[in-house]
């Protein structure tokens, strides 16, 4: 379905991106920027969760809601990663390992799914952990200050973005892995 409510969510989603994007546009001051563009990507990204929620609770997955939402989060990921690069928060070889293998895996997918082999690239966890990680790490990268006076966002968001880039690659190296014996297949 086009437009039942966990689609109507993602659809929220890749709304907001310009909103996120947009606040650090805004004439206020630096840390007001900072909280609320995190406060609005932890919003943003709770709808990745509820929609696949909903979808599932009340019956409402589609095959558009499949597609839609993956392109959503990618949207959003990257968008953000872009942003924190601006702002010098984030080295860009970090953010283009991490957008880099986006468009790989989702190219890789596209094309297996055209040979028939789309199961051989379905969703690990070693794909949902990465994406975890992702969205654990940007919100500390968006704060970018000390949080409840204990807990340096920058430090922790560093670090976290640092070891989703080590499971970008590596559920990379897995995909690629489980596609291979298909491709190999298909060209003989």
């Amino acid at each position: 379905m086009f437009f039942n409510l966990p689609t109507l969510l993602t659809w929220a989603r890749i709304v907001a991106i310009p909103l996120v994007v947009g606040i650090f546009y805004l004439d206020l001051s630096e840390p007001t920027r900072n909280l609320i563009a995190t406060v609005l990507f932890v919003v943003v990204a709770l709808t990745d969760w509820a929609d696949g929620y909903l979808a599932r609770k009340l019956n409402m997955t589609s095959a558009f809601g499949a597609f839609l939402d993956p392109v959503a989060d990618k949207f959003l990921v990257c968008a953000s990663l872009l942003v924190l690069v601006h702002l010098n928060r984030l080295h860009a070889l970090v953010a283009l390992v991490i957008i880099g293998r986006e468009i790989a895996i989702s190219s890789l997918r596209e094309w297996m799914a055209q040979i028939g082999a789309s199961r051989s690239v379905a969703v690990h966890m070693l794909g949902k952990l990465k994406t975890t990680v992702q969205m654990v790490s940007i919100p500390f990268l968006l704060y970018h200050g000390v949080l409840f006076g204990v807990i340096d966002t920058h430090l922790w968001g560093t670090l976290l973005i640092y070891l989703s880039a080590v499971l970008t690659v590596w559920s990379m190296v897995y995909y690629l892995q489980k596609a291979i014996p298909e491709i190999r297949a298909k060209a003989r």
